[in-house]
């Protein structure tokens, strides 16, 4: 049997909560996680009586992003079984660049955009540390509020990759911004991107889940019919300003990234700044 690394739960009316709830690896995003977290978002989206949906974490941090020791081998193994698909992607397990393209897209940006658009308003709460792809789970939500102890980073460019495969970094942050956040790949406060317009709100950490929840039922009074087309004009005007190809050119960038490691280091990453506590697979690419 699976182990359930989420929770799904109706904690007020017209409001549904999906928890992380790997918190003893500080969240750490491996392919049963994120399919875990689409079928939830399925659920909540077919289920009319919910309105608004909470994106939360257990433990001390929100994520610490990709779980690297259960990468894209992984991701290619779950993906080849998994029905339906949630683009129009094949070839999982080919060989080289193929499977590795094919696995990233379905596995992080295809779901990622699924869940920018599911058409009800979403909330990610964020405490303590939401490192390289958690940041995606938080940018794909319309509203973030933060823990005043919490930290962004984006350090893979530390690897040897652009940025994370969702590059929403230019419209979460402003251009120049968004490459001092990428080339010095510092951790940046909740009050700084809250500054920028990253994050809504910024509250005490024991009071987060009480704010993402009183706003989540304030939201859930409105008409639903309303709520999800104010939701979607707003996304359209990101996507005629630009968003979505941008973000479907960075993620090329991203796997040209790929590519130059594979062939230097055998790994689609630099492993020379890789953390001590990852294992490093041997992948080749042919």
């Amino acid at each position: 049997m699976t182990e359930a690394l989420i929770r799904y739960e109706n904690p007020a009316p017209g409001v549904a909560r999906i928890v992380l709830a790997r918190a003893d690896k500080m969240n750490a995003i491996n392919p049963t996680m994120i399919f875990q977290i689409d079928a939830a978002f399925g659920r909540a989206l077919a289920d009319d009586s919910v309105k608004v949906i909470i994106l939360a974490a257990d433990g001390k941090h929100f994520s610490a992003g990709h779980d690297i020791a259960e990468t894209v081998e992984m991701y290619q193994a779950d993906m080849q079984e998994r029905s339906p698909r949630i683009s129009g992607w094949s070839g999982f397990n080919e060989p080289g660049t193929h499977g590795w393209y094919a696995s990233e897209k379905e596995g992080y940006l295809e779901t990622a955009r699924r869940w920018r658009n599911i058409s009800k308003p979403t909330i990610c709460a964020v405490q303590g540390k939401c490192i390289a792809g958690a940041l995606i789970f938080a940018w794909v939500c319309d509203i973030i509020i933060a823990s005043n102890d919490a930290l962004f980073s984006d350090p893979v460019v530390n690897f040897g990759v652009s940025g994370v495969e969702w590059f929403g970094h230019p419209w979460e942050l402003g251009a120049r911004k968004a490459k001092e956040f990428l080339f010095t790949a510092d951790a940046w406060t909740a009050d700084e991107a809250h500054r920028l317009g990253m994050v809504n709100h910024v509250v005490e950490r024991d009071a987060l889940p009480d704010f993402a929840l009183d706003m989540a039922r304030k939201i859930a009074l409105k008409p639903s019919f309303a709520l999800k087309l104010a939701k979607e004009a707003v996304n359209k005007t990101l996507d005629t300003q630009g968003q979505a190809n941008a973000i479907d050119a960075a993620f090329s960038l991203h796997h040209l990234c790929h590519t130059q490691n594979f062939r230097l280091f055998g790994w689609g990453m630099d492993p020379t700044n890789v953390p001590k506590l990852a294992t490093v697979p041997k992948q080749p690419e042919g």
